[in-house]
C-alpha cells in the first residue's frame, strides 16, 4: 500500500487559522436563511425547545394515523358499495373497467337493433290477430 504522505494528490499540509476562518466566513454568508429552511422542511416550524419537537412530530403523526385508521373502520364493504351502484359490479381490473363498461353498451345496442330488424310488421301481426285493423299504427 502506498504511504499517504508519499502520495502526490493528497495536501498534507495544515491549514492556518486565518484560512480555515476565512473559508468558515464564507460559507457563513451562502448558508441559507430561516425562512428558506422552514420552507424547505429542514428546520421544523415550531416554537417548541427542540428536545419536544420530535415528541411533538411523533404525536402529530399519531394522530393522523388514529384519524385514518376510524376514517377506514367506517368505511362500507364492497358489497354495499355494488348494492349502492356506487362501484361496478365487475371482477375486470379497475384500468379496463371502463372499456368494459363501453363495450357492454355496444352489446347491448346490437342486441336491441337485431331485435328491432327482427320484429314483425303490423300486417303480420293483423293477420295472426295480434292487433286489429282500425288500430293507427305510427312507424318511427
Amino acid at each position: 500500500m502506498a504511504d499517504p504522505v508519499s502520495n502526490p494528490s493528497v495536501d498534507a499540509s495544515p491549514i492556518s487559522p486565518i484560512e480555515r476562518r476565512n473559508s468558515l466566513e464564507k460559507h457563513l454568508q451562502t448558508r441559507p436563511d430561516l425562512k428558506d429552511l422552514k420552507d424547505r422542511n429542514i428546520l421544523l416550524d415550531t416554537n417548541a425547545a427542540p428536545s419536544l419537537q420530535s415528541k411533538a412530530q411523533e404525536l402529530e403523526r399519531q394522530r393522523a394515523t388514529d384519524s385514518l385508521k376510524k376514517g377506514l373502520g367506517k368505511r362500507p364493504e364492497r358489497e354495499e358499495l355494488v348494492e349502492r351502484n356506487i362501484l361496478p359490479d365487475s371482477t375486470a381490473a379497475p384500468a379496463i373497467q371502463g372499456q368494459q363498461k363501453e363495450l357492454q353498451r355496444h352489446m347491448r345496442a346490437d342486441s336491441l337493433e337485431q331485435k328491432l330488424q327482427s320484429r314483425p310488421k303490423p300486417e303480420d301481426l293483423v293477420k295472426e290477430g295480434i292487433l286489429e285493423a282500425n288500430e293507427e299504427v305510427t312507424e318511427e
